[in-house]
């Protein structure tokens, strides 16, 4: 970055751009996340007189933007259906950073949920990058979900040792926790 575009982007005038991967099982609420940060980064308009339209499966992937703070994210949303996961590695080496949405009150797939993040965590691309991770324990709101604690037991997260990594307890339903693991990715990102 040329000292102009850091003195633009320190100021506000400029925004940086970073490339983001949201990975997850299908169903962890991947796309309600984005969904809540995209509404959020918009500028208000009149109140609509109907609900939001519901959130549909992402098949293969989505590409969404939205600013937060002086960062103009670019949101590759894949879908977690095991048909699609082979997708993931073809944008590992254009991230910046990642964010991984597990459905916390899923206890029957926390092994598949460990599985394939070992498997992201392990390819080649992101070994080399070390790009900061913000775990969404998601669906907190469900009566029986796994704790942060419990979750990052579930899946091994103590052994990361080699990178910067948050998880926040989060509700993408009612945006509970999102703001809070953004603003920390946003803080890695900005570091980098």
């Amino acid at each position: 970055m040329g000292f102009w575009t850091a003195f633009l982007t320190t100021l506000g005038i400029v925004r940086r751009r970073v490339s983001i991967l949201i990975l997850g099982l299908d169903n962890s609420g991947k796309t309600t996340i984005i969904a809540h940060f995209i509404r959020a980064s918009s500028v208000p308009a009149a109140p609509s007189p109907t609900s939001p339209p519901p959130i549909v499966p992402t098949v293969g992937f989505s590409l969404e933007k939205f600013d937060y703070e002086n960062l103009n994210f670019t949101v590759f949303d894949m879908s977690g259906q095991g048909r699609y996961r082979e997708l993931w590695k073809h944008y590992y080496d254009d991230t910046d950073g990642l964010v991984w949405v597990l459905d916390a009150g899923d206890k029957e797939r926390m092994a598949v949920v460990r599985e394939e993040l070992w498997s992201v965590l392990s390819h080649k691309a992101l070994q080399q990058k070390k790009i900061p991770i913000v775990f969404f324990a998601n669906k907190m709101d469900l009566e029986g979900s796994l704790t942060p604690q419990e979750c990052i037991a579930a899946l091994g997260l103590e052994e990361i040792r080699d990178r910067n990594w948050n998880i926040v307890a989060s509700s993408a339903v009612n945006g509970e926790g999102l703001n809070r693991g953004l603003e920390w990715l946003a803080g890695q990102l900005k570091e980098r």
